[in-house]
């Protein structure tokens, strides 16, 4: 792969490279879109659909459908990082192209064309995707396509940002338009029906049924009336279509009919379920300037401001008004039952009005997704929430906050044991519980970017360190470090920082675990350095990266300079030699070896201690030395003396025998 700034051409999954100089308006379905190219000789045409900063791709739908060649659908084929048309890098996902350009719905299109052409095909489609349990989430007229002379329509692609954050309230539930568009989550195959139910209407109809309202007015519309109600009023469709559209709007989502019945109209319109409007209630609910005349408007209403929620719920307007009013007396025993447990808690602070409005919200409409601090979300949801939180801009912190108070008080395993009958309550409270624990994990390894890099497998390190550089992937990051050693700013810092433990945690496996640990154990700069070595060591060495003296020069000089901890004068020349040519030649993991080598310090110590001791007993020598000079000095004197008085005796004695000879 081409490094940004090269000159050769950069491919994605090294075989596709994306053609700026051919844009495809229209193609990516919002999203910009542009002509790839198979540089392996593939005869398919394709595209690549460039996905928004901050916005996650759907990385299990990426690897379920990669690959797959679904027939009517412009399934993707693989994903990763190119250069933008700004020059910087982005990061694109490789689709099938479409076949011609999107549907046209400014004319009223035939019974007879939209069922064979758009229905059929499309419900083709879907069956295939709920065969590999995937979602679409993105069906509409503007990404639907057609070949110019006619035919079968081609789903567009729905894979290069969070599901369903690009569809319009028109074409959503209402238990999914009240959602921030980043938190709709996967959903069911059944909200896809849904979608292609709306965009039957605006085909026959050749116009949009309801515009001019604004997304707010159209899920208002939605709650009041019911979907099909809301969406047809008094417009009348072709009978087979029209039944057909009716049991494809159903409120609840298990009534619909499914993709492989779609396939057989006839058969499906045999089988519908009547669509009724929610009850109505004698006399509207009014709080704060706004009125409502069934429950799910009421859930909504009280979740939107949880402080004003909790005090409707506490002084009884809610029950009274459900007894009363809407004559649900079921409901507001139920409401009674499950909210005094937060009751205390809700005169106390925002967590506890929270959980109580979240509870009653839950009862009132069992199809509404989570609410919590005046949001709406599903719990699948979350991972996408938590990058579009962190994303620069008013509120940013705010959801983050809330995001993170609903995480650690597993309020989504509290939501689902509410509503057991519509979803895996064991399921969605391991989540919960996987989800509070990432959050709660101590050291650079844990906390909110664990927790964000964990739920969305394909979102690139957002580590300062990586300006200007997109890594998705575990096998990059030690390259791209390699880059960045070569900026001066970046050397000021450690090479290994809170948002790259995070990446690392979240895309490797356990065996790494020990050096992330010691990334922020508090045990010294010194140890904290060459935790950083081994990890990168391990990473290169893993995923056969190539030499990168840069990066190995920047993180030797955080250990602080290894080799002058070596005593032995030649061993530290022999080190300081071998420690410039492995930074030359780039591999850590041989750095590891000289650096960290135990078993040579060990004897390095062993050598030091033998000297030391040595000294010691010459020290002891010389001091002794010392002290017993002057009793030396006295004994030599008198010695001395004896020796002269002995040799002049010597010589008295022999001068007398030679007189007596004489």
């Amino acid at each position: 792969m081409a490094k940004p700034g090269g000159s050769a051409e950069t491919l994605i999954a090294e075989q596709y490279a994306v053609d700026l100089a051919r844009p495809l308006p229209d193609a990516g379905a919002g999203l910009p879109a542009y002509a790839a190219i198979d540089r392996r000789g593939g005869a398919a045409p394709l595209m690549a659909v460039q996905a928004r900063s901050g916005a996650p791709l759907r990385a299990r739908m990426i690897a379920a459908l990669s690959g797959t060649g679904i027939e009517g659908l412009c399934a993707p084929v693989t994903c990763g990082p190119a250069p933008g048309p700004d020059g910087r890098m982005a990061l694109f996902v490789i689709c099938q192209a479409p076949p011609g350009p999107r549907l046209d719905a400014t004319r009223p299109w035939s019974e007879a064309v939209v069922i064979d052409e758009v229905l059929r095909p499309v419900a083709t489609a879907l069956d295939r995707l709920q065969g590999r349990h995937v979602t679409h989430r993105g069906i509409r007229p503007n990404n639907l396509f057609r070949a110019v002379n006619g035919g079968p329509v081609t789903l567009g692609a729905a894979w290069a940002g969070p599901p369903a954050a690009l569809q319009p309230a028109l074409f959503e539930p209402p238990y999914s338009a009240c959602c921030h568009p980043a938190g709709r989550g996967d959903g069911a195959i059944a909200d896809d029906v849904y979608a292609l139910a709306v965009t039957l209407i605006v085909l026959a109809l050749g116009r949009n049924p309801l515009h001019g309202l604004d997304d707010e007015a159209i899920l208002q519309r939605k709650l009041e009336l019911g979907s099909h109600a809301a969406l047809l009023g008094t417009e009348r469709l072709p009978p087979l279509l029209g039944d057909l559209v009716r049991g494809m709007l159903a409120e609840d989502p298990d009534h619909r009919p499914t993709p492989i019945l779609l396939t057989q109209p006839s058969v499906a319109r045999s089988r519908r379920v009547a669509t009724r409007p929610p009850r109505r209630a004698q006399w509207p609910f009014e709080t704060g300037g706004t009125e409502v005349w069934n429950a799910r408007g009421l859930a909504r209403v009280i979740a939107h401001d949880p402080s004003q929620g909790a005090q409707l719920l506490r002084n009884g307007a809610v029950g009274n008004w459900l007894r009363r009013s809407l004559g649900d007396a079921a409901a507001a025993t139920r409401i009674e039952d499950v909210v005094p447990a937060h009751a205390d808690a809700a005169a106390g602070g925002p967590t506890g009005e929270s959980l109580a409005v979240m509870r009653a919200a839950a009862v009132l409409d069992p199809l509404a997704p989570l609410f919590w601090h005046g949001r709406a979300l599903w719990p699948d949801g979350i991972g996408p929430l938590l990058v579009a939180a962190a994303q620069p801009g008013p509120g940013g912190a705010a959801d983050a906050a809330a995001l993170e108070e609903l995480i650690s008080t597993e309020a989504a395993a509290s939501w689902a044991a509410l509503r057991a009958e519509r979803c895996d309550v064991a399921l969605v409270r391991q989540e919960a519980r996987q989800n509070r624990m990432w959050l709660r994990l101590s050291g650079l390894e844990g906390g909110m970017p664990r927790l964000c890099y964990t739920l969305n497998p394909l979102l690139p390190c957002s580590s300062p360190l990586l300006d200007g550089q997109t890594v998705v992937r575990l096998p990059d990051l030690v390259p791209a470090l390699e880059r960045a050693a070569a900026r001066p700013e970046a050397r000021r810092l450690n090479a290994v920082d809170r948002d790259i433990a995070a990446f690392i945690a979240a895309r490797s496996d356990t065996n790494l675990a020990h050096e992330l640990v010691g990334l922020g154990n508090g045990s010294g700069e010194g140890r904290m350095a060459m935790a950083r070595l081994r990890l990168l060591a391990q990473l290169q060495d893993r995923f056969r990266c190539p030499p990168c003296p840069t990066l190995a020069r920047w993180v030797t000089e955080e250990c602080v300079a290894p080799p002058n901890e070596w005593r032995n004068r030649t061993r530290r020349r022999q080190m300081h030699e071998r420690l410039d040519a492995l930074i030359a030649a780039g591999w850590l993991p041989a750095l590891v070896e000289l650096v960290d080598d135990a078993q040579a310090r060990e004897a390095d110590k062993a050598g030091l201690r033998h000297a030391e001791e040595a000294v010691r007993a010459i020290d002891a020598e010389l001091a002794a030395l010392a002290t017993g000079a002057g009793r030396r000095t006295a004994a030599a004197r008198r010695l001395g003396h004896e020796i002269a008085a002995g040799g002049g005796l010597t010589a008295v004695v022999a001068a007398m025998a030679l007189l007596c000879l004489a």
